[in-house]
């Protein structure tokens, strides 16, 4: 007997002709839904060429999208770059075994991770502004990058502890075996180890990071991102939907994008080292999914 007639019940003939209907099912109604969309936005006259004019032009891109993507990017990078390093401290703080340390590491994580991202930034500006004497031009750029920071290095603080969590309690026994310190154990042995455990709530980490930039547009923190860029678009040519779903569409690319590499990371680290028997991948935690929703507006399919 295969190990897959074990754990895996091969569907019969009834079964089969279940899931082919439940999957032409599906897809009428994923046919319905576009249609909707479709002749909801046709009968508003949004597919007409002279609103969908402008992106083809280099001039627009030039000007508007481009300067707005780079935005964007470098302030997800910059967060991305500060975040992944204080979340592993903070990570690694919660599971010191010095009372001192692990509890006001916790309470700093559970703090930050209960506020909205936004209202982190808010806070940024308002202390940059009225408390630091850095220029009114790159004030924005801080505060987008503190709220991010602040909040996202407090989620993979939790995908940093539960990863190293994950691993068999074997392999800190055999470091201590081998004469190894607590330092020692944690940077040669579980770190790289978990490494690719956690690669999956990583990565999901790392888009949310991204997406969250659109935040910084708002008026209150006056970030030049890809959204707030793209203002004079629509002010000029009265074509919000055509510029929002271009935008749409520019994030979805960088989002697959950022999801093609961590998969290549992972192919790549797996094929160095195997990750440890009993060890399971992480996936994104639902209260950080929760939370992101809560902190950008949007409401959890």
């Amino acid at each position: 007997m295969s190990a897959q007639s074990v754990l895996y019940d091969v569907p019969g003939p009834k079964a089969k002709a279940r899931n082919w209907l439940y999957t032409v099912l599906f897809l009428l109604v994923l046919l319905l839904v576009a249609w909707f969309v479709y002749t909801g936005f046709d009968e508003k006259g949004q597919w007409a060429g002279a609103l969908w004019k402008p992106f083809i032009e280099g001039s627009t891109w030039t000007q508007f999208l481009l300067p707005g993507l780079l935005k964007t990017l470098e302030a997800a990078a910059l967060s991305i770059v500060i975040a992944l390093p204080i979340g592993a401290l903070l990570g690694i703080g919660r599971l010191s075994q010095h009372k001192w340390v692990r509890v006001p590491v916790g309470a700093v994580v559970e703090f930050f991770r209960a506020i909205p991202v936004l209202l982190l930034m808010v806070f940024g500006a308002a202390l940059y502004a009225y408390y630091t004497p850095i220029e009114a031009d790159t004030r924005p750029l801080f505060a987008a990058v503190t709220g991010l920071v602040l909040y996202n290095g407090s989620v993979l603080a939790e995908v940093f502890r539960a990863g190293i969590l994950s691993l068999p309690k074997g392999q800190t026994e055999a470091a201590s075996a081998l004469g190894l310190r607590k330092t020692q154990t944690m940077v040669n042995v579980l770190l790289p180890q978990a490494i690719t455990l956690m690669l999956p709530a990583l990565v999901s980490q790392l888009v949310v990071i991204l997406k969250d930039t659109a935040l910084a547009g708002q008026l209150t923190i006056g970030y030049d991102e890809l959204i707030r860029g793209s203002g004079p678009i629509t002010g000029n040519f009265n074509n919000t939907i055509p510029t929002l779903i271009v935008i749409a569409i520019i994030f979805i690319t960088l989002n697959l994008l950022l999801s093609w590499f961590a998969s290549y990371l992972e192919r790549k680290l797996s094929r160095r080292k195997k990750a440890p028997r009993g060890a399971k991948p992480l996936e994104a935690a639902p209260a950080a999914v929760a939370a992101t929703d809560f902190a950008t507006g949007n409401s959890s399919a």
